[in-house]
């Protein structure tokens, strides 16, 4: 390329040349990135039930469902710098629906597990307006406000468990557990399930990162103002954004329903939301291996100390040190990381290669 794109100067023939062939190795890189992602996330379901005992393919199982939503938190972060600290009330939201569309309605569990995600991206869009006026601290109190006004109205209506009317609640009897999808009644099975729900979701936040409502975002963050003489709708962008969010957080709540067969409403505080933020930035907000690691975080870590026999609280010391450590000196995360000294040593290889050769 000429140097006539630094000088502002209308670009030379051969670099108008070079447009096509930049863009088609842009997009075959962008193929192979998605291809790699997802089957990254079907090895794992793939090689994991075979080494896993019970225990933890359920743990596991969890940290999948989790890692769905801690995506969502991901996106509005990275993409637009938005902190929303509400994202584990949708995910109880969604689990609500799902439990609910389940044993009232006798939906399949596909279709329980959509509506979930779909009231989530309902809520998730109204829960984005303040977003047009509040930005960074101010957002996040609002929706922690949200969050733990959900915490509030959750213990006292509680979760669907096979009841009648319209909250669904057993009263004097044994609660009923949410039937899993036939293709996935053993642990090993709903531990793959989940999986391919979260590859899913992953290509799906990818592809919106790779079109015109990433670009969007992408604009947006830069500055509000480039972005409307640019002609992007702020009110459509991130409402999409905090839309598909919530759609995340919805089914990562479904999904753990399935799971457990039930949910219950103490496990979903304001406290969570937090959490759940914390380790997504921990994670890596600008990489999909970033959520897999913050779902891991949030149910591996303790589930390890406590097979320890250490107190599983005690995982918030070092969270809050690997956050302190994010926010200083690593805003890429752990996966951000990680991706560097994987590039860093195929380079490595690439020039000793090349200095080996005759």
């Amino acid at each position: 390329m000429s140097a006539s794109i630094f000088t502002g100067a209308p670009p030379a023939p051969d670099d108008i040349a070079q447009l096509p062939a930049s863009l088609a190795e842009a997009t075959r890189r962008a193929r192979i990135s998605l291809a790699v992602m997802v089957g990254c996330v079907l090895l794992i379901a793939l090689i994991v039930p075979w080494l896993a005992n019970a225990y933890w393919i359920k743990t596991l199982t969890s940290s999948l469902a989790l890692s769905i939503a801690a995506a969502g938190v991901a996106l509005l972060y990275g993409q637009l710098g938005l902190v929303s600290l509400c994202q584990y009330a949708l995910l109880g939201a969604g689990g609500w629906i799902a439990l609910r569309a389940g044993h009232g309605l006798g939906w399949p569990f596909e279709l329980s597990v959509l509506a979930g995600g779909l009231l989530s991206c309902v809520v998730g869009m109204l829960a984005g307006l303040p977003a047009l006026r509040l930005k960074g601290l101010y957002l996040a109190l609002v929706t922690m406000m949200m969050a733990g006004g959900f915490q509030v109205v959750i213990n006292v209506m509680g979760f669907p468990d096979g009841g009648a009317g319209w909250l669904g609640r057993v009263f004097g009897s044994e609660r009923l557990m949410m039937p899993r999808p036939a293709l996935a009644l053993s642990d090993a099975a709903y531990f793959r399930y989940v999986a391919v729900w979260l590859a899913a979701v992953l290509a799906l936040i990818e592809l919106h990162r790779r079109t015109r409502a990433g670009r969007s975002w992408a604009l947006i963050r830069r500055g509000e103002a480039a972005a409307v003489a640019a002609g992007v709708n702020i009110l459509r962008y991130q409402t999409w954004a905090f839309g598909l969010a919530g759609f995340c957080a919805g089914v990562a709540g479904a999904l753990l329903a399935g799971g457990v067969g039930q949910l219950d409403g103490r496990a979903f505080t304001a406290g969570d939301s937090v959490m759940l933020f914390a380790l997504t930035v921990v994670g890596g907000v600008y990489h999909w291996a970033g959520a897999l690691i913050a779902g891991l975080l949030l149910r591996a870590v303790p589930a390890l100390l406590t097979d320890f026999g250490v107190n599983g609280y005690l995982a918030m010391i070092f969270f809050g040190v690997a956050l302190l450590h994010a926010l200083i000196t690593a805003p890429s995360g752990i996966a951000g990381q990680l991706v560097g000294a994987f590039d860093a040593v195929r380079k490595c290889f690439v020039r000793g290669g090349k200095e080996a050769a005759p």
